[in-house]
Formats: C-alpha cells, sequence, structure tokens
C-alpha cells in the first residue's frame, strides 16, 4: 500500500475509532477485550473474504494475511462470535408493528392518526396488529418492549395508546449498542462497497454539511433535519412494506434482498472561528 493511502486511511481509522473507544470505555471494554475481538474479526474476514477459489483457506494463509502468529489464529477459529440477536429481533418487531399501526388504514382513525387499541378481541386489535405485522411473535411481549421503551400508553379503560412516529429505545443501554453495530456496520459496508464497485453500481451516500453556523441556526437545521427526515423515512417504509414478502406474501420476485435507507444528524462545537471575518479587527 502506497505512503499516501496508508496515511489516509490510518487519518480515518483514527476518527472512526475515537467515538467507539469512548463507548467501549464507558461501558468497561478493556484494551485486551478488544484486542481479541479485532483479532477474531481479522481471521474471520481473511477466511471468508480473502480466500482462493478451490481452495481452503489454511491457518499459514491466514497468518500470513493477517500478520497474526498461526496460534493466534487457531484460538480465534474456536471462538464462538459474540451475538446480539436477541436485541435485534426485538427491536424489528416493534419497529414493524408501531411503522404498520402509523399507516395501515385499519388502524387509523378517519384523520390519519393511529386508533387507540384493546389488547384483544373480535375487532382489530393490539394482538392482530402483531400478527400482522410481527408474526407469531407472541403480542404481550411486543407491548411489554413497547411499555418499557415509553412508545405506547395503556390508559385506565385498557386501550392501548401509541406515543411515538418510530421506535427509539432511549436510554435502553443494551438495545442502543445493538443499533451502534448495526447501523455502524451498514454504513461503512455502503463505503466499502463503493469503493470497490465501478460508479454505476455504487450504492446512494450522501450528506450535507457546513462548519460555521451560528447555534441559533444549527438548533433550527436540526428540527428541520428530523422533521423531514421522519417524513422521508414513512414514504420509504410504505414502499418497502409493499414489496416485502414478510408483510405482503403474494408479492413475487426471485431471491432475497435486504435493503433500506438510514439518516442521521451530526453535530459539533468548533472552538476557534473559521473566518477572519468574525474576529474584528485583530490585526
Amino acid at each position: 500500500m502506497e505512503t499516501k493511502t496508508k496515511n489516509i486511511l490510518n487519518a480515518a481509522m483514527t476518527k472512526i475509532m475515537r467515538p467507539l473507544v469512548r463507548i467501549m470505555l464507558r461501558n468497561g471494554i478493556s484494551f485486551r477485550q478488544f484486542s481479541d475481538l479485532i483479532k477474531w474479526v481479522y481471521v474471520d474476514v481473511a477466511i471468508t473474504d480473502f480466500g482462493i477459489s478451490g481452495r481452503k483457506q489454511t491457518d499459514s494463509r491466514v497468518s500470513v494475511i493477517t500478520g497474526l502468529s498461526r496460534k493466534d489464529v487457531r484460538r480465534m477459529k474456536n471462538i464462538l462470535p459474540p451475538s446480539d440477536q436477541t436485541e435485534v429481533q426485538s427491536y424489528n418487531r416493534a419497529a414493524r408493528v408501531i411503522a404498520g399501526w402509523k399507516k395501515d388504514p385499519d388502524f387509523r382513525n378517519s384523520d390519519g392518526s393511529p386508533l387507540a387499541l384493546k389488547f384483544d378481541g373480535m375487532d382489530l386489535s393490539f394482538g392482530h396488529l402483531v400478527q400482522r405485522y410481527s408474526g407469531d411473535v407472541p403480542p404481550r411481549s411486543v407491548l411489554d418492549e413497547m411499555e418499557r421503551v415509553g412508545a405506547v400508553h395503556v390508559t385506565k379503560d385498557r386501550k392501548i395508546h401509541l406515543k411515538t412516529d418510530a421506535y427509539v429505545p432511549a436510554g435502553d443501554q443494551p438495545a442502543l449498542l445493538s443499533i451502534l453495530g448495526n447501523d455502524v456496520s451498514e454504513l461503512m459496508s455502503t463505503i466499502d462497497w463503493n469503493m470497490t464497485t465501478q460508479k454505476t453500481g455504487r450504492f446512494f451516500q450522501r450528506k450535507v454539511a457546513y462548519d460555521n453556523l451560528p447555534t441559533k441556526a444549527a438548533a433550527a437545521f436540526k428540527n428541520i433535519g428530523a422533521e423531514e427526515g421522519q417524513k422521508l423515512l414513512e414514504k420509504l417504509d410504505q414502499w418497502l412494506s409493499n414489496h416485502d414478502r414478510d408483510v405482503n406474501p403474494s408479492v413475487k420476485g426471485a431471491g432475497r434482498k435486504r435493503s433500506g435507507l438510514g439518516i442521521y444528524y451530526f453535530e459539533e462545537t468548533i472552538e476557534k472561528q473559521i473566518s477572519s471575518v468574525n474576529k474584528g479587527d485583530e490585526t
């Protein structure tokens, strides 16, 4: 790898690792634990993505590719990967139920707002909603999860009211950490794909940012971004649900793809003024 490319990659890795290390230290993950995780990922990627067609990937070749000793390679191959599947499934179930509640005409009032639902019964109920958008998962477990994160409110007459536009597990550390793993890896996978794919086959990857905004303008942009982003995501959610075979079993077509689009807001304080115009006559 040429020096310029290596320097740029090292700078990129430093930027990526800084917030990740903050999160790890905050949650008691030591460097030793992180080192073993990185070793496991190096070995797994070398075996999965850097093999030679028709040939078995040997420990010696993995050692050469990764720079790890053969002893480390063998040790990593015997370690089971960490899993957050339970959290991912919980997140997906709740998110689908909320999205269905907001967009399905059967579960909306005449003004378009989500209906207050009984838990069960002959009419359309929360149980019917869960069955339609989350399969055979017990409605009680979905309701418990949604109550726990404050997404619904159950009144004295046992009616269930939706309180949020989307499933956001605020303050729920395990779920938020699971989202970290999913969302960041998806963004980085998109960047990796775009770096190794011809222009016509690249995935959509854009952002907009300015670095000399007053605090008031940044706050206003944060609100605009949230409102417009939510509108776009709801529109895309409707399109995707119409074409997803779990939601609409009648949808035809070969293959199975997982597709999506994410929106996020970012902000940082820049201590030094960018432009000398804002400094007055300091010369």
